[in-house]
């Protein structure tokens, strides 16, 4: 029995189409932002605007490869603060740091853990850098009073802020203080650091040499939305969207900072980054940890992670360019809602009325 030409290409046509919807329908199924299925419209949605996202995001990370660069010179007056710093992506910020002579203040929750682990890849007694670790859980509001007021009497000026502690698409919980985890931790706990620290920050800031405050987003801010009605998620909690409301957030109160700073005339410049798809352990809770060589071929690596964020730390050419979103080393697409200044001020004013601040900025909180 003889199969005809057409028939022949048709068969083939077929194959092919079916090997592309099984590797459409794979790719889908293993990278997805949680290990089960979900449940409902409003989650599949989710899911496939972070599937487009996240190819955006790593088209993005190739095409500009080539411009996410830093270069590190040496600053051994000045003093930097991290949060979080013991793996991953903030490891690697640290390892570059303390290259430039820092004094680098490191918040973490377990300070002897995160001192060995930079030990591991930076030779502590040789490196001229300097490098403290003092306790934080950036999710406990109290933690992070303490943490401040230490610091605070500690030094005179602080040079750098980085707010990179964060957690990705955790199971719901609140926090102690009564706040979702991404709120809590990615956003809320770093804007209470931020106006406590804020006068060492401007103590530090010269005419022509800022004092520098970054905040590490994500580029899924593009779909993120604050949800005032609802703001930790309890009538229909889905990690994905915590996470990008949180992300979001972050980007919202670095404009509306900057507006701030600006109109007092303050040598502090507040940036926000995204520092690209990296293969870190922030991936825990997600579908991708059952794929781990798709990480390996196609996300960074920590340390080119690291890159944009202490690029916007220390380098010259953004000088008195804050208010910047920044990817791969240049300016990055962010939310409309960011480009809106009452959208952002709504945020900062709710996040003042949340934490009961009366003045921002001025380093004071009243239980």
């Amino acid at each position: 029995m003889c199969i005809s030409a057409d028939i022949q290409t048709l068969m083939l046509t077929m194959l092919i189409l079916l090997f592309i919807i099984g590797i459409v329908v794979c790719g889908f199924i293993f990278s997805k932002t949680t290990k089960g299925i979900p449940k409902s419209w409003f989650e599949w949605k989710t899911e496939f605007r972070y599937q487009y996202l996240g190819i955006v995001g790593l088209i993005h990370d190739a095409r500009y490869a080539s411009r996410d660069r830093v270069v590190l010179y040496k600053q051994p007056d000045r003093i930097a603060v991290i949060t979080g710093g013991n793996r991953g992506i903030g490891l690697r910020i640290v390892e570059k740091l303390l290259a430039c002579d820092m004094t680098v203040v490191m918040g973490v929750r377990d300070p002897r853990s995160a001192e060995v682990a930079v030990g591991g890849i930076v030779d502590l007694s040789q490196t001229k850098g300097k490098l403290i670790c003092e306790q934080l859980d950036v999710g406990d509001l109290k933690s992070v009073r303490a943490f401040a007021e230490r610091i605070s009497q500690k030094y005179q000026k602080i040079d750098l802020l980085l707010n990179n502690a964060g957690i990705m698409f955790a199971p719901f919980k609140l926090t102690a203080d009564g706040y979702e985890s991404h709120f809590a931790i990615n956003y809320l706990g770093h804007f209470m650091l931020t106006h406590l620290l804020l006068p060492k920050l401007r103590a530090a800031g010269q005419k022509g040499k800022n004092a520098r405050i970054v905040n590490v987003s994500s580029c899924v801010n593009l779909i993120g939305r604050i949800n005032y009605k609802d703001i930790n998620g309890l009538k229909n909690y889905y990690p994905g969207t915590a996470y990008s409301q949180s992300k979001l957030a972050q980007i919202l109160f670095t404009r509306h900072l900057q507006t701030l700073l600006d109109a007092e005339k303050a040598h502090v410049q507040v940036n926000v980054v995204h520092p690209g798809i990296v293969d870190t352990d922030l991936f825990e809770h997600s579908a991708t940890t059952a794929v781990p060589f798709f990480k390996k071929i196609f996300f960074k690596t920590p340390e080119r992670g690291s890159r944009t964020v202490v690029f916007a730390a220390i380098d010259p050419s953004i000088e008195g360019l804050g208010g910047t979103y920044l990817s791969n080393g240049g300016k990055g697409p962010f939310h409309a809602d960011a480009k809106q200044p009452e959208k952002c001020e709504k945020l900062f004013q709710h996040s003042c009325d949340l934490l009961k601040i009366k003045q921002y900025g001025n380093g004071e909180y009243t239980l």
